[in-house]
């Protein structure tokens, strides 16, 4: 176990939240199981109440009959022991990337929180190997492709389940390594599946889940960024702060958007003068940064709901009711809820990297920055023509825009059919989950440009005259975009800085608005 990891996060005990499932895939908190006895007990009852079914050799879904459209088919009790075995092993067939560390643990977490809700028939040791995987950050290589996300996350976590029998391959001490060989290294004993636990591992919604947690997470940090970034592009290009004014929003008052004008109102001080009384409306881009900032920190509260309820689910199948004595057959591994959510969430957050698009390209055309140099170059005297600012960082934004946008297409809609028939309507939540994260990663990059663009273009408006005082948590951000970024006089490569910014970004290195 890691002792420098503190503040536990206790599986079986409360519910969990995105926070702690973000925590714990960032290696802040420390995974452990309850230690609360009647835990272990609940826990222990499901797995007694499959036994005593064997016993009465009851019938029971992927225990005692095939999978899937082989339901049909009855399984001799002599070879129920190697039903779970066979399950991962012929579900290895997993493409495209491997999961990072990060998504990695959120699933292992995710997986670990359906677990504990005591409805899957799993054994305590089962919960105690993924408990270990954590702990000791053991992490199972999972290919992200492969999933329909409905029958669950059957392939990607099959990767998870194989490791906890000391099979495949993990990232374990910086390196890819096969799983018996770290297993032994920690020294945790391979498990040997139980009747059940196959599918309860495998046939459920992690995967899609633990990438959810993080997506929601991110997206929430960006609608602060978005904002942050709007309040310095509306002073960098001589805009007016009253298309922010409260009363104005009263008329209006979705509360995500009434939150994103109040910020805005923080940032620049609305109750000055308007800073260009000559021009009495400022382009969409700056003017409705409110309603389309908004229209994501109004779905968040909504999105982080369907998450954390998925999250804190039995949803694997089927689920073992003891004491109502019952195996309920159903549907819980379909992911519909996750794939509606992360469908919503890119579109969202696609809208914010066109927003800052666009207040991009008004900022660098001499047209319509109010006064600025064109491209926002700083290069003065003899030397400006050879110069030219952000003009290929534009280009860049505008592409990182485009492939965003173009991600947006909803996965939810892709349904296939699929296992002869038997998984005949799916979620595609994975899918939509992945195509979240990629949007996401494209719209930090954006942002990651326009942190550039906010030093670059304030630091040229203050040269010919800033109209307005700095407010104190815009002024300190400003300042610490000073630090980083140097102004960008004579023409440089700025992708080093970008990828820097990139990992600021995504560490969530500025606390923006009281953020917890």
């Amino acid at each position: 176990m890691h002792t420098e990891l503190t503040n536990p996060c206790h599986f079986g005990q409360t519910a969990l939240t995105i926070e702690d499932v973000v925590d714990l895939a960032h290696r802040r908190r420390q995974a452990m199981l309850s230690p609360d006895p009647a835990f272990s007990r609940r826990i222990q009852a499901g797995a007694d109440f499959v036994d005593e079914l064997l016993r009465r050799e009851g019938v029971i879904y992927g225990v005692t009959t095939g999978y899937g459209d082989s339901c049909v088919v009855n399984i001799p009790p002599s070879l129920v022991v190697e039903l779970p075995h066979h399950l991962f092993t012929y579900h290895g067939c997993g493409l495209g990337r491997y999961l990072d560390p990060v998504e990695t643990r959120s699933v292992l977490a995710a997986r670990l929180a359906s677990l504990v809700c005591g409805m899957s028939g799993v054994s305590w040791a089962l919960l105690q190997g993924l408990e270990a995987l954590l702990q000791h950050d053991i992490l199972p290589m999972i290919p992200a492709e492969g999933s329909v996300g409905a029958s669950g996350d059957l392939t990607p976590l099959s990767y998870v389940a194989a490791v906890l029998c000391g099979q495949r391959e993990v990232f374990y001490q910086q390196r890819v390594q096969p799983a018996a060989e770290a297993l032994a290294s920690a020294g945790i004993r391979p498990l040997r599946l139980r009747p059940k636990e196959g599918l309860a591992i495998m046939n459920g919604t992690a995967v899609m889940t633990g990438l959810a947690c993080l997506a929601w997470s991110r997206a929430d940090y960006l609608s602060r960024l978005a904002t942050r970034l709007t309040a310095i592009n509306v002073l960098a290009s001589d805009g007016n702060a009253h298309h922010f004014d409260a009363a104005l929003f009263a008329a209006k008052p979705h509360p995500g958007q009434t939150r994103i004008a109040t910020r805005l109102r923080q940032d620049l001080d609305s109750a000055q003068p308007p800073l260009n009384p000559d021009r009495l409306q400022d382009r969409y881009s700056l003017r409705c940064a409110p309603h389309v900032i908004g229209v994501l920190e109004d779905a968040l509260p909504f999105l982080r709901q369907l998450i954390q309820t998925e999250l804190n689910s039995a949803n694997d199948n089927p689920l073992v009711d003891v004491e109502g004595g019952r195996i309920l057959h159903g549907g819980h591994f379909y992911g519909g809820h996750i794939a509606l959510a992360m469908d919503t969430l890119k579109n969202t957050v696609a809208n914010l990297a066109d927003l800052l698009d666009r207040q991009l390209a008004l900022l660098v055309d001499a047209r319509f920055n109010h006064g600025l140099p064109s491209n926002l170059s700083a290069a003065q005297g003899e030397r400006a023509p050879i110069n030219h600012g952000l003009k290929a960082l534009q280009i860049s934004v505008s592409a990182w825009t485009a492939e965003a946008l173009k991600q947006t297409m909803p996965a939810s809609v892709f349904s296939r059919s699929t296992e002869c028939h038997n998984q005949d309507k799916v979620s595609m939540g994975t899918i939509a989950a992945r195509d979240c994260l990629r949007v996401i990663e494209l719209t930090e990059q954006v942002v990651a440009a326009m942190l550039i663009a906010a030093r670059q273009g304030l630091a040229l408006r203050q040269r010919v005259g800033l109209r307005a005082e700095l407010q104190p948590e815009l002024a300190q951000m400003y300042a610490d975009l000073c630090q980083r970024i140097a102004l960008v006089e004579e023409d440089r490569a700025l992708d080093g800085q970008l990828r820097s910014l990139l990992v600021d970004i995504r560490n969530q290195q500025w606390e923006l608005y009281g953020q917890q």
